[in-house]
C-alpha cells in the first residue's frame, strides 16, 4: 500500500486523488477483513449530490494536502460528488464497491469528454492510470452492473404484476373467544319485570376488514373498506348495552362495503373528508385515547374505547373539515347524516332527517399533554338512540320509542404522558335532550371515565390497560323516570405484541349495578381477542 501511495505522488492531480481513494479502500478492507455488500451501505451514501466547485465543500480547506487534487477532479473532470449537506468527508473509510462506483463515474465522465471532442483535457498518463484502475476493479464493476440489471428486472416484474400503481391493500382480522357471566339479567331502573337467569355460552367469533387505500396525488386518500363479521352483541344475553364489546356486530359473515370515503387537502392546514358510507366522528378526528380507541387493538369494550360524544351521527354520510390537525391548536367541524336519515323517499334529504353537527377544539402543545373540548348537536326522528347504544337503555331512549328528540352534548377529553412508559387519560361529558313530540319533557345525562396505559409492560411492545368510569346515566329532567342507582365500568386488558402482525389481548370487563340499577347483580365479560393485521 505504501508503494501505491508513493507512485501516486508522481501522477497528475486526477490520478493522485483516484489512487489515494484506492489505497484508502484497501486499508478499509484490511481493517474490516471483509467486503461490505452494496445492500448494506448507509443511506447517506446513497444521497450524494454533484458539486461544481471544491469550495462548496464546507469541510475541505485550501490548506489541506489533497485540496488541489480534489479541485482538479471537481472543476476539471466533474466526477467527484459530495453529500447533500455540502461536506466531502475525506476521512471516512470506504468499501471497494463504493470506490468502484466512483471510478465508474470518472470513467463515464472521461468518455464523455472524449466523445465531445475535448479529449485534450484528458492527459495520456491519466488515461493509462484509469485503465489500470478499471482493470483492477473490473470484478467490482461487473458485480455492480449485474446487480443494477437484476434490480431493473425485479422492478419491471413488480410493476407488471402489481395490483395497482395507486392502490394499496391493508387488512385486519379478529378472532375472539368470549363469554358473559352473572347471576341474573339486568333490568332497567324502575322495571317491575320478573328476573331471569343469565344463561350464556362460550362463543368464538370473528371480524374481517379489507381496505383498498387509493391515492391519486400522494396527499389524498380514497378508502373502500370491505367487512364481514359475526360477533353478536352481549346486550341480548346480559340485558344491558354496558357489556357490549368494542368490535361487536354481525353480518352473518356476508361481505359488505363497510366504508367509502375520500379525503384531500384543501390547503396545507385544512383537510376535508367526504364520507359516502358509515361516517364516524371517531374515525375522522383524534379521540384523545391513543391506547384504547381502536376496535381491533384498543379496549375490549364499547364504552372503554373513547367518549360517547364521538359516536354521535355514526353510520351514514357526512362531511368533516380538520383545521391544523397536527399543530398545537387545531379544530374539527363535521356534519353527519346517520344511516337512514338521508331518505329521499320520505322527503328528508340531507338537512330534514336525522343529523349531527359536531365541533371540537384541540390543544396539543406536546406529546405529553393533549386536551380537547367537544360539542355535538343531534336530531333523531326516534329510531336512533341518544348515545348510539352506549350506556343504559333509559339513557338511550329517555322519552320512549319513536319520539323525535333534540340533544346537546358537551365533552372534555385529555391524555397525559408523564413518561414514555405511562399514559393517563380520560373524559367527562354532560348531555341534555328535549322531546319534540307530546308533552314537554327533557332529560340530563352525565358520564365519565379514567384510563391508565403502561407501555412495554413485561415485554417491549406490550401494553397493560385499566379503565374505570361511569357510562351515560339519566341524572335529571322533567316528565321522565330518573335512574336512582349508578353503574360503574371496570376493564382490565393486556395487549401482547407477538409480532409486528399479531396481537393477542386477554381482557376482563366488570359492570357494577348494570343499567344504573342497584338491584341488578354484577356482570362480567371475559375475552381473548387475537388481531392479525397486514
Amino acid at each position: 500500500m505504501t508503494k501505491l501511495i508513493w507512485n501516486a505522488l508522481r501522477l497528475s492531480p486526477v490520478v493522485l486523488a483516484a489512487t489515494f481513494l484506492a489505497a484508502n479502500s484497501a486499508f478499509a478492507a484490511e481493517v474490516n477483513d471483509q467486503v461490505t455488500p452494496v445492500a448494506s451501505l448507509s443511506q447517506e451514501s446513497n444521497n450524494i449530490g454533484q458539486v461544481t466547485s471544491v469550495s462548496q465543500f464546507s469541510d475541505v480547506q485550501p490548506t489541506d494536502w489533497a485540496f488541489q487534487a480534489l479541485q482538479s477532479l471537481v472543476e476539471r473532470y466533474g466526477c467527484i460528488a459530495g453529500y447533500p449537506n455540502k461536506t466531502f468527508r475525506g476521512n471516512r473509510a470506504m468499501t471497494r464497491y463504493e470506490f468502484a462506483a466512483g471510478l465508474n463515474a470518472c470513467l463515464d465522465r472521461v468518455n464523455e469528454l472524449i466523445a465531445t471532442a475535448t479529449a485534450d483535457l484528458v492527459k495520456k498518463d491519466d488515461l493509462a492510470t484509469l485503465q489500470r484502475l478499471q482493470e483492477e476493479y473490473s470484478a467490482e464493476l461487473a458485480t455492480l452492473r449485474g446487480r443494477v440489471d437484476q434490480l431493473d428486472a425485479r422492478t419491471a416484474e413488480l410493476e407488471a404484476n402489481q395490483f395497482s400503481t395507486t392502490t394499496k391493500l391493508s387488512g385486519e382480522v379478529i378472532f375472539n373467544l368470549g363469554q358473559a357471566f352473572g347471576d341474573t339479567r339486568a333490568l332497567p331502573s324502575g322495571s317491575n319485570a320478573a328476573r331471569t337467569n343469565l344463561d350464556s355460552n362460550t362463543v368464538f367469533s370473528d371480524r374481517v376488514r379489507l381496505s383498498l387505500n387509493t391515492s391519486f396525488t400522494g396527499k389524498d386518500l380514497l378508502q373502500t373498506r370491505l367487512e364481514a363479521r359475526n360477533t353478536i352483541s352481549n346486550s341480548g344475553i346480559t340485558g344491558t348495552n354496558m357489556t357490549r364489546l368494542g368490535f361487536d356486530g354481525s353480518t352473518d359473515n356476508d361481505v359488505f362495503v363497510d366504508k367509502l370515503n375520500y379525503a384531500f387537502n384543501l390547503t396545507d392546514k385544512v383537510r376535508v373528508k367526504v364520507d359516502a358510507s358509515n361516517a364516524q366522528i371517531y374515525g375522522n378526528t383524534y379521540t384523545f385515547s391513543p391506547d384504547f380507541s381502536s376496535s381491533g387493538k384498543g379496549a375490549i369494550s364499547r364504552y372503554g374505547r373513547f367518549s360517547p360524544i364521538y359516536r354521535q351521527g355514526a353510520g351514514g354520510s357526512g362531511l368533516t373539515v380538520s383545521i391544523n390537525p397536527k399543530g398545537t391548536f387545531g379544530a374539527t367541524l363535521a356534519y353527519l347524516v346517520p344511516r337512514g336519515g338521508n331518505n329521499p323517499v320520505a322527503g328528508q334529504g340531507i338537512f330534514n332527517g336525522d343529523n349531527t353537527l359536531f365541533g371540537e377544539l384541540a390543544f396539543k402543545p406536546s406529546n405529553a399533554l393533549n386536551v380537547g373540548f367537544s360539542y355535538a348537536r343531534s336530531y333523531t326522528g326516534g329510531a336512533t338512540p341518544v348515545f348510539q347504544g352506549t350506556g343504559s337503555a333509559l339513557a338511550n331512549s329517555p322519552f320512549g320509542a319513536g319520539v323525535r328528540t333534540d340533544s346537546n352534548h358537551y365533552g372534555i377529553q385529555a391524555n397525559v404522558k408523564p413518561s414514555d412508559k405511562l399514559t393517563l387519560g380520560g373524559w367527562a361529558g354532560y348531555s341534555t335532550a328535549d322531546a319534540k313530540t307530546g308533552a314537554v319533557r327533557d332529560a340530563d345525562f352525565f358520564y365519565w371515565a379514567a384510563s391508565l396505559g403502561v407501555q412495554d409492560f413485561g415485554k417491549e411492545g406490550n401494553v397493560l390497560g385499566l379503565i374505570f368510569g361511569q357510562p351515560p346515566k339519566v341524572t335529571g329532567g322533567r316528565g321522565i323516570t330518573r335512574e336512582s342507582g349508578t353503574s360503574y365500568h371496570l376493564e382490565a386488558l393486556y395487549k401482547m405484541q407477538m409480532s409486528d402482525n399479531i396481537l393477542i389481548t386477554p381482557g376482563l370487563l366488570v359492570i357494577f349495578n348494570p343499567e344504573n340499577n342497584n338491584s341488578n347483580s354484577t356482570e362480567y365479560v371475559g375475552t381473548l381477542r387475537t388481531t392479525f393485521s397486514f
